[in-house]
């Protein structure tokens, strides 16, 4: 069982990309965020739907 969602550092080190590369995936909407606070947490269930788009 995953984390509901994660940190953009853990999210980085989870898919193998750099912040950069993260930034744009979020502004591209491939990936869902959500603001919590001041703080940006990635969905866990976007990245693995982008992870299954992308190999398939």
């Amino acid at each position: 069982m995953h984390a509901i969602s994660m940190s953009v550092d853990d999210a980085c080190r989870f898919i193998g990309i750099k912040r950069t590369k993260l930034f744009q995936l979020l502004k591209d909407n491939s990936l869902t965020r959500v603001r919590l606070g001041g703080k940006t947490l990635v969905l866990t269930s976007s990245i693995i739907s982008f992870i299954e788009r992308s190999v398939a």
